[in-house]
């Protein structure tokens, strides 16, 4: 009986090894066979072997991405070509990607004329109070706002509040009287207060902060850590890629807004400059007319359009200027090997 019992065991223990063997075997076959696909794939060189269809696609991606970049880059060099081309070739419609003529008058006459640099000035401060106050507002909201009703009970109250606003706005003429019972005209709080808390850009970081492993803040916790120190101390250097993000949305909207400079500016000196670039659209001759210099003579040197086309330009320059340093940003991963193991 238990000569029996032995060899049912070792008739088992065989099989247990024959059974471990194939799966070997089989593991060992699957990866041949990848790598004999993947050298198929790559050829001798190693490099990736692409079918036609792949080729075709990139292809039209190429073309779709080139086409795209010249559409946003043409407009801008032919703007550069008019601000430094003579009056006489921009009047008659020569001037495409190369100035014609070349001259530099149009630049000349934006040093020269104050106005130009004083409404720049104002968008600078504008810029730097605004997007200052939106990171801080959105940051200090999005924190509890990330967190579930347990640990926040008033969650879905301000949730609900900020939807509405976003939702339905209060529009143009609440807007002008708000600012007028508040005093703020021809101040740059009228500029960068209403728009301190933008919605969507409050539902992005709150979703970038809901990302964020919860440990990381679990242990700030048990090391005695409170609110305030996790949200500066660790979750902020995290949060880099989020604030680019919404620090450029901020930059944007501050630099080309226009209307609430019109709206709430009264006096010349304190208008930004995309509202002082929008009356120059519309009114070259008069401002040229009211300049320092002769009248006649800048007419001679230059044109309305070239005079145009050099301060639009110039108002151009910072945003060129910012794009390339936020980029690198939006690029980074969120957690960047924040929690191991």
């Amino acid at each position: 009986m238990s000569e029996m019992i032995e060899d049912r065991r070792q008739d088992r223990e065989q099989g247990t090894e024959n059974s471990e063997q194939i799966t070997v075997n089989s593991e060992q076959m699957i990866n041949a066979k990848a790598k004999k696909k993947k050298a198929n794939a790559t050829g001798q060189s190693g490099v990736l072997i692409r079918t036609k269809g792949e080729k075709i696609f990139a292809v039209i991606n190429y073309f779709i991405i080139l086409a795209a970049c010249l559409i946003c880059i043409l407009p801008i060099i032919n703007i550069l070509a008019i601000s430094f081309s003579g009056q006489a070739p921009v009047a008659a419609g020569n001037v495409t990607l190369w100035p014609v003529e070349f001259t530099t008058q149009s630049y000349r006459f934006a040093i020269e004329d104050g106005r130009f640099f004083r409404s720049f000035m104002v968008s600078v401060q504008r810029v730097i109070l605004g997007v200052g106050i939106n990171l801080f507002c959105l940051t200090t909201a999005a924190y509890p706002l990330s967190k579930s009703k347990v640990h926040f009970g008033a969650r879905n109250f301000y949730m609900g509040f900020f939807f509405i606003v976003f939702i339905f706005g209060g529009g143009l003429i609440p807007w002008y009287i708000l600012m007028a019972n508040l005093n703020l005209f021809d101040t740059i709080w009228a500029l960068v207060l209403p728009l301190s808390t933008p919605v969507m850009s409050l539902v992005i970081l709150m979703n970038f902060i809901r990302e964020i492993p919860k440990e990381m803040e679990e242990a700030a916790m048990i090391d005695g850590a409170g609110h305030f120190r996790v949200l500066v101390q660790i979750l902020l250097p995290v949060l880099k890629p989020a604030l680019a993000t919404i620090g450029l949305f901020a930059f944007v909207h501050h630099w080309n807004s226009w209307v609430d400079g019109m709206l709430f500016m009264k006096h010349p000196s304190n208008i930004p400059l995309q509202t002082y670039l929008q009356t120059l659209l519309v009114s070259m001759r008069d401002i040229m007319r009211t300049s320092g210099g002769d009248y006649l003579r800048l007419l001679q040197m230059m044109s309305e359009q070239t005079g145009r086309a050099a301060q639009l330009f110039l108002g151009l320059v910072p945003m060129l200027m910012v794009y390339p340093f936020l980029q690198k940003y939006f690029t980074k991963g969120l957690v960047m090997g924040s929690v191991k193991g």
